[in-house]
């Protein structure tokens, strides 16, 4: 667990309006695996180092990439702590195309020795299903373990996509703790549409 975890106690914890609660699952390897065959592909990818992106076209495939699951960090984020990390030469900003489109995003983090962090994995929804994302796996787990790290790890959560926690365990990640995480509902901030991610109520009803 994060060293700000703490323990909840068995049943029920209530939800502040305005929030949402997800539970996390945090899973690592802790040594390479080996290669797998190469999948066919439907249409021609490419995978492209982006160093020190520009914060509006980095926000805006955060944006396409994870809306539909909620992803907000980097929206929310002040914009000299976006940039400082996203400049940061431990941090590898990754981004998949197709047919001259953006359709993928990989963030890979170095920034803590001997391991590193696949803090962002995702495709836009129109490419999930079509082999991107084992050819997205592929590439991360190739540039990950190229490092001299002893751990590679992610955390994945019931809002994203059904089939990720599966998806993460075929590829190699084994589970090693579970979360709770409570925030502030994005929708509702303005910072993402309220009509996007409609399997997850809004958090606008009162107590």
């Amino acid at each position: 667990m994060t060293s700000s975890a703490r323990l909840l106690s068995a049943g029920y914890s209530a939800v502040p309006p305005g929030m949402i609660a997800t539970v996390v699952t945090c899973l690592e390897m802790t040594q390479r695996p080996r290669p797998r065959p190469l999948r066919p592909v439907d249409t021609p990818m490419v995978l492209q180092r982006v160093e020190k992106p520009d914060l509006q076209a980095y926000r805006a495939l955060f944006r396409a990439v994870g809306q539909d699951w909620l992803w907000y960090s980097r929206l929310t984020m002040p914009d000299d702590e976006l940039r400082g990390i996203l400049e940061d030469p431990l941090v590898e900003i990754h981004v998949l195309s197709s047919m001259r489109r953006d359709i993928g995003l990989l963030e890979l983090d170095f920034r803590r020795p001997g391991e590193c962090e696949l803090a962002f994995f995702g495709l836009v929804k129109e490419a999930i299903g079509q082999g991107a994302g084992r050819f997205l796996m592929d590439q991360a787990l190739a540039k990950a373990w190229s490092r001299p790290i002893e751990r590679l790890w992610v955390h994945t959560c019931t809002f994203d996509h059904p089939a990720a926690l599966g998806f993460y365990r075929r590829s190699g990640f084994v589970p090693f703790s579970f979360e709770v995480e409570v925030s502030p509902d994005p929708r509702l901030s303005g910072h993402l549409p309220r009509e996007v991610a409609p399997q997850v109520p809004l958090a606008d009803f009162g107590p």
